[in-house]
């Protein structure tokens, strides 16, 4: 298997966590020491230490930590030319790691998304996952990579990368596997890309996690949002989300975005698929060759901020926030995140793969190389 991801996101400087004007490219990146922001995220967990860092040329700002290598904050200029932040989070190290399991803006894995009854059987063994999704496994389960601290391995003013090794049997994966990130920016968008190599067979299945709202974090709804998924199926899934196997077909249902249509729009329809995740929280088949295109796009009419996607990857998870309540925890700046009120478009290898051989393989084997390759690209329409 050959995975590799890059996630590309316009930004403007970062308004919540004191970003200043760019400067030279070959500077180490910033871990904004002079920011009071900084100091809640100054922390150690596990014994490492955590801090938040600060990418940005002429054109883009971002804060990240490494603690789950996760996106915190992410601004974007809207149709009046203000800033808007569009991506949710949490204000401290403290908080994303005392709700470690919603997964902000995240990388997740070892294997993202769902492996159900928390096991998978590889060249004859069976491997018992963590269940932290009732009798599945979700994201790699409570050990997964977004609750580890990553070290830095090295940075410049656009660019770091961050590595961790999963030891053998870590979360009940098999092989001690050697992942690196790295983040950087370019003209017009954020990379994200994942290598990794293992030393003993084994599945991975990385991606971000970031929640979007393309109206501003903490804005109430996405539901206005227009969305186009170039999918003519999604994998059906059971009562307990763990793909069936099959595939049904998009056309004349609710699941179909080949054309852009308001999330909104048909969330309420009797459809069995939406009454099992409350909602979208499926796997959109996308309908693709080999290599890197376009396979979807959201805009809002709100802000005028239109998010492109393109991927290597054969599947798109669409989540629509169906598990956001008011009562969740605050974010940022004390903000509420309510139902429906952010959506997820992570671009992935289909969830339970390692037990439908009918899916294309997450297999890892030593001696090969895992790569992935995903861009969201940000726009302005006035």
């Amino acid at each position: 298997m050959n995975k590799k991801i890059i996630i590309g996101l316009l930004t403007c400087a970062s308004l919540a966590y004191g970003c200043q004007s760019p400067s030279t490219q070959n500077k180490p990146a910033s871990t904004l020491a002079d920011s009071s922001s900084n100091q809640a995220f100054d922390s150690q967990i596990d014994g490492k230490e955590v801090k938040l860092f600060q990418l940005k040329n002429d054109k883009l700002a971002i804060t990240l930590t490494n603690y789950g290598a996760r996106l915190v904050s992410l601004n974007v200029p809207n149709k009046d030319g203000q800033m808007t932040d569009v991506i949710l989070g949490y204000d401290s190290a403290n908080e994303y790691k005392e709700n470690y399991n919603n997964f902000y803006g995240a990388i997740v894995g070892r294997y993202g998304n769902r492996i159900g009854k928390a096991s998978f059987k590889l060249n004859g063994e069976v491997y018992s996952l963590e269940k932290n999704d009732g009798e599945n496994s979700l994201h790699g389960g409570t050990n997964g990579v977004y609750n580890k601290v990553w070290d830095v391995v090295s940075s410049t003013e656009t660019s770091i990368t961050l590595a961790y090794t999963s030891p053998d049997k870590e979360a009940g994966y098999p092989g001690t596997v050697k992942m690196e990130v790295t983040y950087t920016l370019d003209d017009n968008g954020l990379a994200i890309d994942y290598q990794a190599t293992t030393d003993k067979e084994t599945v991975l299945n990385l991606t971000n996690h970031a929640y979007f709202n393309l109206n501003g974090a903490g804005d109430s709804s996405i539901l206005d949002h227009e969305l186009q998924i170039d999918a003519k199926a999604i994998t059906e899934v059971d009562d307990s989300l763990i793909p069936t196997g099959k595939s049904l077909p998009v056309a004349g249902t609710a699941f179909d975005f080949k054309k852009p249509a308001r999330i909104g729009a048909r969330i309420e329809d009797e459809n069995a698929q939406l009454k099992i995740g409350k909602g979208y929280d499926h796997n959109f088949e996308l309908d693709k060759k080999d290599g890197f295109q376009k396979v979807a796009q959201v805009y809002t009419s709100k802000t005028g901020i239109a998010m492109e996607v393109y991927t290597t990857e054969p599947g798109l998870q669409f989540y629509s926030g169906n598990f956001m309540k008011d009562t969740d925890p605050k974010g940022k700046a004390g903000k509420v995140y309510p139902f429906r009120s952010a959506f997820c478009l992570e671009t992935q290898h289909f969830p339970d793969a390692p037990n439908h051989p009918n899916f294309a393989s997450t297999v890892l084997k030593p001696g090969e190389q895992y790569s992935s390759k995903t861009t969201y690209k940000f726009i302005v329409k006035k």
